[in-house]
């Protein structure tokens, strides 16, 4: 074949975040803004929470258009919010693309997961500075998703793949504690 009949493919592969984050021993505030505390899958999951990127995940049960807020200081990283409609189940679960989400990186390197948000309801911009406490969009039902909830995920980079960390929450009523599911 010649030259002009010839096609190359380039496949780069990111990951974000710097992978010498070294997470610090922080509590997280409960991202949910008027929402009874409603934990619909939590650490090691069985339904969707079995990959390193997602086993110390948190969703939370809650109604859509519920306002999510930063669980942590932060910078806007990353943002999706033109998807609409759900993923029908099969399809993997770390597909981001078919979710709205926010994601906020930490001074220490780790980052805030906040997704499955309202199709339009994300309210900030990357590169952003955000706050503790501050509206980042709305809750939704967005991506492979069973019904309304957020999925909450503190992440770092490690060597271009995601891994999840355990975390610290308070909550509407104290300290939240997480039990990781054993496995089957």
């Amino acid at each position: 074949p010649d030259a002009a009949d010839s096609t190359v493919t380039l496949a780069l592969q990111a990951v974000p975040g710097h992978p010498s984050a070294r997470p610090r021993d922080v509590e997280y505030a409960y991202p949910l803004r008027g929402a009874p505390l409603r934990i619909a899958q939590g650490f090691g999951g069985g339904f969707s929470h079995r990959d390193p990127e997602h086993a110390h995940a948190v969703d939370f049960a809650v109604d859509e258009g519920t306002p999510v807020l930063a669980a942590r200081d932060g910078t806007v990283m990353q943002i999706e919010a033109g998807m609409s409609g759900y993923a029908r189940m099969g399809v993997a679960h770390d597909d981001l693309a078919r979710a709205n989400f926010v994601r906020v990186l930490h001074d220490d390197g780790t980052m805030a997961l906040y997704a499955h948000l309202q199709r339009g309801g994300v309210i900030v911009v990357p590169g952003e500075r955000v706050r503790r406490g501050q509206i980042l969009g709305f809750s939704g039902n967005t991506g492979a998703s069973t019904g309304p909830h957020l999925h909450f995920a503190v992440q770092a980079n490690r060597g271009l793949r995601l891994e999840s960390l355990p975390f610290r929450m308070f909550g509407p009523s104290g300290v939240l504690r997480f039990a990781q599911r054993p496995p089957d």
